[in-house]
Parts: C-alpha cells; structure tokens; sequence
C-alpha cells in the first residue's frame, strides 16, 4: 500500500528470500568468501550454520546465483526425507530422469554416471542443501555415499550444509561422526553488527526504488539505531519492523521513519527487545488496524 508514496516498484522488506536484496554484512561476506573460495578449490564437503533469520537462504541462493556461469548446480530446499527420496530429488535438479520406483543402487549408479560424464566436460557439481537440521540420521548415510563419488584427483560432486545450529549437534552424534571428519570448511553466519543496520536499510529502499530519484535515507538515524537494538541485528526482524514502520509513517503521510514509529512496531512485534509505548503522540486514526484495535483501549 505504501509502494508508490516512497517511489517503489517493490516491497523493500519482505521475508521471502530474494538473493537481490542480499547484503553483504560482516557475518554474510565472510560466509560467502568462505563457501567460494573452498567450491573454487574443490573441497568436497561444507557446512554453514546459522540462527534463525539470519539469512542462511538468501545466502544459499546467492552462492547459487554468483556460481550459474562457473558450475553444475542443485538444491534442496527441505532435505526432510527418506534416504531414496533424497537420492530423487537429487536425480530431479541434475535432470537425470529416473522411475519413482528405481531403488538406491540404481540411483547412485545413474548419479555416478551423471557427474562422471560433467568431470569429463571439466564440469564442477555443487549441491547445496538448505535446513540440513531437519535431515534425517537415516538419510545421512546417502549423503556419506555421495560423498564417496570421487576420482583419483578431484571429488565429483562438492556438498554445502546450511541449517541451524541444531545442525552441529545432530552431526556430533557417534554414529554419524564418518561425515562429519569430511566437512573440511565450516563458517558461522551471525547477525548484523548494529552499525550495519542503518546501511542495510539503505540497500534494501535502494533496490526496491522505482528510479534514482527514491529517496533511500527514509529511517532517521536513531529509528535505525532503534530498529537494530530491537532486531539484535537479525535481518528478518529487522524486515518485519522496517516494514510495519513504513505502513505507520504512510498512514501519517510522512516521507520520514522516527523512533517513535519503532517503538510502535516493535510493541506488536513479538520477541523484539524494545520496550513497549505507554503513550503516544499526535492523532490515533492513522493507525493500522492491527495497532489500532490495542491502542483504543489505552
């Protein structure tokens, strides 16, 4: 509703992940440079952690989108599967066409044959499997067995976990403790660093401008200092109160982001660290209907 009173072909703050609102905030770029640099030399088996909301899919298709030109790549959105249907799917992104029926022996064979035919075309595979937490142990095993798949110089397909930190204790467990010693590199994806915010805020108006002509310094310097004390940085908290911020200052038909307008948010936004308003200044029409219901009875 507020796209063309801020000059914007597109919402700046969803929580869909797009990789071309991703921002390259400490945490993100070391993340990134790690999963390049270890893919671009070959190393076989990856793992990316991070909490929630931190952009761990945005990431993922990111990497994706940088290595389009330079390999073969797959991924699997939600790995909570069975070990056969795992395979399948595997099967499906690298477009080798196979029976729902086939059984594992079959599917390895014909995943073997797959990359062996890309290593001969000096093709590089890289699969990467996002949610890697909700893997089942049963289906661990499948991904042990692909990453056998390998020549005498070089692995035929690199593997790339991302999922949450529940994702480290799952493979601490003994009986999976043969794929672990196989992850060669692992990086940690964190939240943004407070001063991040402001500039992250920035990038995402930037992106989603109608022209050059948006103006992209739409959160006062303390509402942004605000939105990253409440977030504690996480990017997809700090979409959620960015955008219920600008739905308040488009009800107040104001080009200009303020604290108080944070504080509003971040009251009707559950687990945030801001302290709620005890009250409020100016008119109450304006407000959205999900803030104005629980201040009509203040």
């Amino acid at each position: 509703m507020y796209l063309r009173h801020f000059a914007l072909r597109e919402a700046p703050f969803s929580i869909t992940p797009d990789s071309a609102f991703f921002f390259p905030h400490n945490s993100a770029q070391a993340a990134l440079n790690t999963l390049l640099v270890a893919l671009r030399g070959g190393e076989g088996f990856l793992k990316i952690v991070g909490e929630v909301g931190c952009g761990k899919t945005v990431l993922c298709r990111q990497v994706l989108r940088t290595l389009q030109d330079e390999c073969v790549t797959a991924y699997i959105p939600n790995p909570d599967m069975g070990a056969d249907d795992l395979l399948h799917a595997l099967c499906h992104e690298l477009d080798i066409p196979m029976p729902q029926s086939a059984r594992r022996n079959r599917l390895l064979n014909a995943l073997k044959d797959c990359l062996i035919k890309h290593a001969l075309e000096g093709h590089r595979v890289v699969v990467l499997i996002d949610e890697a937490q909700a893997i089942p142990l049963a289906t661990v095993e499948s991904l042990r067995l692909l990453s056998n798949l390998e020549t005498e110089k070089r692995k035929l397909l690199q593997l790339v976990l991302l999922g949450q930190p529940e994702l480290d204790t799952k493979l601490a467990l003994p009986q999976i403790r043969q794929l672990l010693q196989r992850i060669t590199f692992s990086e940690y994806l964190g939240p943004m660093h407070a001063p991040q915010v402001a500039p992250y805020l920035m990038h995402r108006l930037a992106v989603a401008a109608a022209s050059d002509a948006t103006d992209t310094q739409v959160f006062l310097p303390q509402a942004a200092a605000d939105i990253a004390v409440c977030s504690a940085g996480v990017p997809r908290v700090v979409n959620v109160l960015a955008h219920k911020c600008l739905m308040l200052a488009y009800g107040e038909d104001t080009h200009r982001v303020t604290p108080n307008h944070v504080q509003l948010a971040a009251e009707d936004t559950p687990g945030v660290r801001g302290k709620p308003v005890t009250q409020l200044r100016g008119p109450r029409w304006w407000l959205p209907t999900w803030l104005r219901s629980r201040r009509e009875v203040s």
